[in-house]
C-alpha cells in the first residue's frame, strides 16, 4: 500500500470549492464556542452573586429588624411622652455596629421615633410597606423607595409585654451601594473571564494547527468528497469486500458482502466491530495478519455460496494496520450451469421425440411401399393409443405443464433407446406447486430419469426398465425413480452427490446429481438411496408442499 499522504496530496485531485479554510474555520467556531460559554458563564455568576449579596443583606436586616424589636428598654420607650429620647440613642449605635444605613422604629400610625436624619423624626414613614407587620405581625423582607432611596429593607412588628402590636422596626440597606459592591467583584470576575478566554483562543490555534496536519491538509469538503467517492464505489462493487483491523476485528463491509452472508443472519451494525472468525469461522484473514502474506483465488463456503476470495494485508509506513479479503460468487456460474442444464434436457427429450416419430414414419412408409395397409392402419392406431394414453394419463394425474412435459420427453426418450419406462398407474401430483418448487422438480426429475436411462441400457434389451412412482398424499410430494441397472455401491451412496465425482467415464462429469441435491436442499427437500425392486438405483425424493420457513 503506497503512502496514503503522498496520493491525497497529488495535484491532479479534483477538489471540491472550498469558501473557508479549515484552520481559520476551527478558529473561529472554538473561539466563539469558548466567548459562548464564558460570556454564559460571567452572566450567570453576576446574576448569582448580585441575587445571593440581596438575599444575604435582606436576611441580615431582617436579623438585625429582630434583635432591635425585642429590646425591653425599646418597648418600655412607647409609654413614654417623647418616645424618641430614648429610641433615638438606642438604635443609632446599632446602626452603625452593623452598618445598616438606617435603622427606623415607628408606632401604629407609622409616625418615626428613630431616624438617620434627625430632622425626619416626628414624621411619617415613607414607602407603604409596613402594613403587613402593623397589621398581621409578620416579619419579612421588602424593596422600596424610602426617604434616603430604593432600599433593601427587614421589617419586624414590636410587641407590648401583653402581646399587643406597638409599632415596627425598619432596618435597611441601599440599593445603590448593594450594586457598588456588585460592580467591584463582578469586574473582578470577568477580568478572569476574559483572561481565560483568551487562553483557549490561544489553545484553539495549536488544535487547528495539528488536526490540520493530522488531515493531510485536506479540508472538510475534500474529506467529504472522498468519502462519498469511496462509499460510492464500495457499495457499487459486484465483489464483496470486508476490512479487518490488525486484530482481525471487522471495520468495512459492502452490500455485496451483506447480501452474501444474509443466509448468516448477518446485518452491518452488528457485524462491524465483530472479530471475522465470529462471522466467518473458516476465513483465513487471521493467517494473513500473522504471516503478512496475501492469498489470491482461495476456494470458500459462505452458507450456501462458493465464493473465490482474494486477501491483502494493509500497511501503512510499513506497519500493519489491517487486511482486506474480497470475494466474487461462484454460485452464479453454477446456477448458470442449473439453466443450461435444464435447457439441455429438453433439446434431448425434443430430440428424442423427433427421432422415434423419423422412425415411426419410415416404418409407416415401408408397410406402404409392400402394399400392407390393414397393417399400416393398425400400426397408426396402435401408436397413436399409446401416445394418447401417455398424454391423457400425465394431464389427469399431472396437471401441472412443466412435469408433465418432461415426463412425455423421457417416456419418448427412453422409448427410443429401447428402454421400458412405465409410470405407477397409482401415482397423482395434483397439489399446485410453486414457481421454485416446478423449477427444482424439473430439474431433479431431468437428471434422474436421464441417469436411470443411461444405467438400464446396460442391461439386454429385455431388461432395460425404468420405474416411475409419485404421491401429493402426506404432507410431502413424493418421487421414486428406479432402474435395472447395476445400482450404486453401499460405500459410494454419499459420495455420489459430491460435485465432480461420477462412476461414469469420461471428462464433465458429476454434475447432475449435485446440482439435483443442492435443487432439493434450496426448496427444503432430500434425496436419498434405498433398495428397489428392479435389483438397480432406486432414488427417493421428498419435497414439503409448503415452503418451509428459514
Amino acid at each position: 500500500m503506497g503512502s496514503l499522504q503522498s496520493r491525497v496530496s497529488e495535484k491532479h485531485l479534483h477538489k471540491p470549492k472550498v469558501k473557508l479554510k479549515l484552520k481559520l474555520k476551527m478558529i473561529l467556531l472554538i473561539g466563539l464556542l469558548i466567548i459562548g460559554m464564558f460570556a454564559i458563564m460571567g452572566i450567570f455568576l453576576h446574576y448569582f452573586f448580585s441575587d445571593t449579596l440581596e438575599t444575604q443583606l435582606g436576611e441580615r436586616a431582617l436579623s438585625v429588624a429582630m434583635s432591635v424589636a425585642h429590646i425591653p428598654e425599646l418597648r418600655e420607650a412607647f409609654e413614654l411622652e417623647d418616645p424618641s429620647t430614648v429610641i433615638q440613642p438606642l438604635v443609632t449605635p446599632i446602626r452603625e455596629a452593623t452598618g445598616a444605613e438606617f435603622i427606623v422604629v415607628g408606632n401604629t400610625n407609622e409616625i418615626r421615633y428613630a431616624h438617620p436624619i434627625y430632622e425626619k423624626i416626628g414624621q411619617k414613614m415613607v414607602g407603604e410597606d409596613n402594613a403587613p407587620a402593623l397589621i398581621h405581625g409578620e416579619s419579612y423582607v421588602s424593596k422600596a423607595m424610602g426617604s434616603l432611596g430604593y432600599s433593601i429593607r427587614g421589617k419586624v412588628p414590636i410587641h407590648s409585654e401583653q402581646g399587643d402590636i406597638i409599632g415596627v422596626v425598619s432596618v435597611g440597606y441601599l440599593v445603590d451601594d448593594v450594586r457598588s459592591i456588585i460592580y467591584t467583584y463582578s469586574r473582578e470576575i470577568w477580568y478572569v473571564i476574559f483572561l481565560i478566554v483568551g487562553l483557549g483562543i490561544i489553545g484553539a490555534i495549536f488544535i487547528a494547527r495539528y488536526i490540520k496536519g493530522v488531515l493531510f491538509g485536506l479540508e472538510p469538503e475534500e474529506i467529504s468528497h472522498l468519502l462519498l467517492q469511496k462509499e460510492t464505489i464500495l457499495q457499487s462493487t459486484h465483489e464483496g469486500i470486508i476490512a479487518v483491523n490488525e486484530n482481525g476485528a471487522i471495520t468495512l463491509i459492502n452490500a455485496a458482502a451483506q447480501r452474501l452472508l444474509a443466509s448468516q443472519g448477518g446485518e452491518k451494525e452488528k457485524l462491524l466491530g465483530r472479530l471475522v472468525t465470529d462471522v466467518l469461522p473458516s476465513s483465513t484473514l487471521p493467517e494473513v495478519l500473522q504471516k503478512r502474506e496475501s492469498q489470491f483465488d482461495r476456494e470458500m463456503l459462505i452458507g450456501k455460496h462458493t465464493v473465490l476470495v482474494n486477501r491483502v494485508p494493509i500497511f501503512y509506513k510499513n506497519k500493519l494496520i489491517g487486511a482486506v479479503s474480497t470475494f466474487r460468487n461462484k454460485t452464479e456460474i453454477e446456477r448458470l450451469t442449473k439453466e443450461l442444464t435444464k435447457i439441455k434436457q429438453y433439446a434431448d427429450a425434443l430430440r428424442a421425440q423427433t427421432h422415434e416419430f423419423s422412425n415411426k414414419l419410415y416404418t409407416i412408409l415401408g408397410l406402404v411401399q409392400l402394399e400392407k395397409k390393414e397393417e399400416v392402419v393398425a400400426f397408426i392406431k396402435r401408436e397413436s393409443n399409446m401416445q394418447q394414453d401417455w398424454i391423457h394419463f400425465l394431464m389427469e394425474k399431472v396437471p401441472d405443464p412443466m412435469v408433465s412435459a418432461i415426463l412425455l420427453g423421457k417416456l419418448n426418450q427412453a422409448m427410443e433407446q429401447r428402454v421400458q419406462m412405465t409410470i405407477d398407474p397409482e401415482s397423482q401430483l395434483t397439489h399446485p406447486l410453486l414457481e421454485e418448487q416446478r423449477n427444482a422438480l424439473v430439474t431433479v426429475l431431468g437428471n434422474l430419469l436421464e441417469n436411470a436411462i443411461d444405467a438400464s441400457k446396460i442391461r439386454n434389451e429385455s431388461n432395460r426398465k425404468v420405474s416411475v412412482f409419485f404421491t401429493d398424499m402426506g404432507e410431502d410430494i413424493v418421487f421414486e425413480i428406479e432402474d435395472s441397472g447395476p445400482g450404486v455401491p453401499d460405500e459410494l451412496a454419499e459420495k455420489i452427490f459430491t460435485e465432480g465425482f461420477s462412476t461414469k467415464k469420461g471428462s464433465h462429469r458429476g454434475i447432475g446429481l449435485a446440482l439435483t441435491r443442492q435443487a432439493l436442499l434450496d426448496i427444503g427437500g432430500s434425496i436419498f438411496l434405498e433398495d428397489g425392486d428392479l435389483q438397480g438405483a432406486c432414488f427417493v425424493i421428498t419435497i414439503p408442499k409448503e415452503k418451509q420457513e428459514d
